[in-house]
């Protein structure tokens, strides 16, 4: 009988600790890794990783498979960019706990907030339970391809408890406060692995109402956490403003003293933040120097809308002419947008902003015409373009209008054309503020959103953006070392959330690995699928260089296709490494 179930040979290992390279093989017996180095003995099957690099499988924090996850095995499209494990429930929005006459409003939640279909959500979400247990009960019965965990969204428990009463700016009762704590402690003591809210005006839900945390009080979000801190362990992770008059980091600061667990927010450059990203991550660690513990979610490039016609957005949404299609059936809007007498009528058109909300003007005026900020997505985009890659200089350089300029590139390839319009993270034109971040303790990468923003980002690649832009083809800056990149990807992630059995390669961790050719790496051009239940939209990227990912031993994907093997299930707390004994 073989010693071990598979041995990968002689590859290049960066084992998530940061430490060098070396290269050597990796046993795995039962789902975790036996032995690292010089493997003696054989295995049911082998892999030759010569000239490629064997990692542990990333570990991303940040996406919102709440819905898809009931649903779908194969949890694309971050499986394809050698994620084995995902945090979901993120941003205060998810699906439990969930009273019958309160799932249409769960989704029309989710889809502004996040850009899921809703049409999607609402075929594809089974709805067998109510209670945040429950929940976890029902994501426990499909198996994946990547272990799954998650986070108590605020949104829904404020529904829950507030009922009818939720709405903005609902002031909660004590009593109200104490059932939603009582339903985070339920929630976490059955396996969550934290609790979730969103501040931002950006994030709405269908109808344009403002997320129920937004207009939270300092007092009911500290009382929420503690919760937590009742149980031992969990991670409040948090969307917000950061408007200086509300003092989060203060409160932040002051909960993850007295509860001693970590606190986690969304650091960005953003038009809608009141504090600059410099600044933020100074309060933060001021806060830090004083015993708290608050981790910054850093993102590896702007958070780029990609515009399309047939996406969620475009830049001529304002105009009264696309108004006039925007309904129409794609054959009948392209038909349109492809006749001259049509695009001549629209361009001399101006924006109306009537229906727009006025809040947030100034990000759709970027949206609607920040030429100069936005980008033409060739062939082999640079996703850290600098300024003749924008709309405003090729048109210049051709000698057309700039909005024209657009309009044509969005009819490239029979309609289906892109722009990348970095919204946030990318004021300065570049992304040299990342670096430093890339090196501190106190941060981590994260904000992928995968499974959200269906129709306007597709940042699920992030790690495959990390190895081909930062590690390995950055042209406009210092790039990061691959050990670093690892590390960040795998353990630091994962250690955050108290998830210790996985992110390194050693013996007694999880057998999740990637086996990759470094050379080959390489993003591929995105495309609108519309491949969610009932033919909901949303934008893939694939990618070259993934040799094989593997999961608790098994091997899920070969070459970037879905070998059907679903060895992931839920994750419910923390864990541990079982620091096996070498095998002999």
């Amino acid at each position: 009988m073989p010693a071990f179930d598979l041995i990968i040979r002689g590859g290049t290992i960066v084992d998530g600790t940061g430490e060098d390279r070396f290269t050597g093989d990796v046993a795995i017996k039962d789902g975790l890794i036996a032995q690292v180095g010089e493997v003696r003995g054989d295995a049911a099957e082998e892999i030759d990783a010569a000239g490629h690099l064997v990692t542990p499988g990333f570990v991303d924090i940040h996406t919102h498979y709440d819905g898809q996850a009931t649903w779908d095995q194969e949890m694309a499209p971050s499986s394809w960019h050698g994620v084995t494990t995902v945090v979901m429930g993120n941003c205060g929005v998810g699906f439990a706990p969930a009273k019958p006459d309160r799932h249409e409003w769960l989704i029309s939640l989710m889809e502004g907030v996040e850009d899921i279909p809703g049409t999607a959500l609402a075929e594809g979400i089974t709805w067998d339970w109510e209670t945040f247990p429950e929940y976890l009960d029902a994501l426990e019965k499909l198996p994946r391809t990547v272990d799954i965990g998650t986070h108590v969204p605020h949104g829904a428990v404020r529904a829950y408890v507030l009922e009818d009463r939720e709405q903005p700016g609902a002031v909660p009762t004590e009593e109200d406060i104490a059932k939603m704590s009582q339903i985070v402690e339920e929630g976490v003591r059955a396996g969550a692995l934290g609790f979730s809210t969103s501040r931002t005006v950006l994030h709405k839900s269908v109808e344009g109402e403002l997320v129920p945390g937004t207009t939270a009080t300092a007092d009911e979000l500290v009382k929420i956490g503690r919760a937590m801190g009742r149980v031992g362990y969990g991670v409040f992770e948090m969307a917000s403003d950061l408007q200086r008059d509300w003092n989060e980091f203060e409160w932040m600061g002051d909960l993850s003293r007295e509860t001693g667990l970590p606190v986690t927010f969304a650091a960005l450059e953003s038009i809608a933040k009141d504090m600059p990203l410099k600044e933020q991550i100074a309060t933060m660690r001021a806060q830090n120097d004083n015993g708290a513990n608050i981790v910054a979610q850093i993102a590896l490039r702007g958070n780029g809308i990609i515009m399309a016609w047939q996406g969620t957005v475009n830049p001529f949404v304002y105009r009264p002419s696309w108004q006039s299609i925007a309904e129409l059936p794609w054959e009948e809007q392209k038909a349109k947008l492809l006749d001259p007498e049509f695009k001549n009528q629209l361009l001399s058109e101006a924006n109306d902003y009537s229906e727009a909300p006025q809040d947030i003007l100034p990000v759709l005026m970027v949206v609607t015409q920040g030429w100069a900020l936005q980008y033409e997505m060739d062939p082999d985009f640079d996703y850290e373009p600098d300024e003749t890659a924008s709309v405003n200089a090729r048109a210049i350089a051709k000698g057309v209008d700039p909005q024209e300029y657009a309009y044509d590139m969005l009819c490239d390839d029979d309609g289906k054309g892109f722009i990348y319009l970095p919204i946030l993270n990318y004021a300065e034109g570049n992304l040299d503020f990342l670096h430093p971040l890339q090196h501190a303790d106190d941060t981590v990468n994260s904000l992928s959103d995968g499974g959200a923003h269906c129709g306007t980002i597709c940042d699920a690649a992030s790690p495959t953006f990390m190895l081909e832009h930062w590690v390995r083809d950055r042209k406009r800056g210092d790039r990061i070392t691959l050990e670093n990149a690892i590390k960040r990807q795998c353990s630091d992630t994962a250690r955050l959330y108290g998830l210790e059995d996985r992110g390194i390669l050693a013996p007694g961790y999880l057998a999740d690995l990637n086996i990759i050719d470094f050379d080959a790496i390489k993003l591929g051009k995105p495309w609108l699928a519309f491949d969610l239940p009932a033919g909901g939209k949303r934008l893939l990227q694939k990618a070259d260089g993934y040799v094989c990912t593997i999961k608790n031993g098994k091997v899920t994907f070969k070459g970037g296709q879905w070998t059907g093997e679903t060895p992931g299930g839920l994750i419910r707390g923390p864990q541990h490494a079982a620091l096996a004994e070498a095998a002999e």
